[in-house]
């Protein structure tokens, strides 16, 4: 896969971030870096490998679902960076 500046500006687009160029230039470089990564583990055999579905083969143990305590609406928003009375204030992020 080649990595472009086409490509880097519309992965920084989709990620909302910017670049300047000496940030993009490492973006390459940490991009290739991985692809180069990739392309090791695909040189690896895996014949006779089956696909590892869990981590254990323990059955998983489920806590109880159980109320515990609560946080009033004022304790919720005591601490929020933006608040509009009775909610969380947060940037637009969806005005495409």
């Amino acid at each position: 896969m080649e990595i472009t500046d086409n490509l880097i500006e519309k992965l920084a687009d989709l990620s909302r971030l910017n670049f300047d160029g000496d940030e993009r230039t490492k973006m390459k470089g940490d991009l290739h870096k991985m692809i180069a990564f990739i392309d090791t583990l695909n040189t690896v055999n895996t014949d006779g490998v089956e696909p590892l579905i869990y981590m254990t083969t323990e059955p998983l143990e489920l806590r109880k679902d159980e109320v515990g305590e609560e946080l009033s609406q004022a304790e919720a928003l005591i601490n929020a960076p933006s608040k509009d009375s009775d909610y969380f204030k947060v940037p637009k992020v969806l005005d495409k």
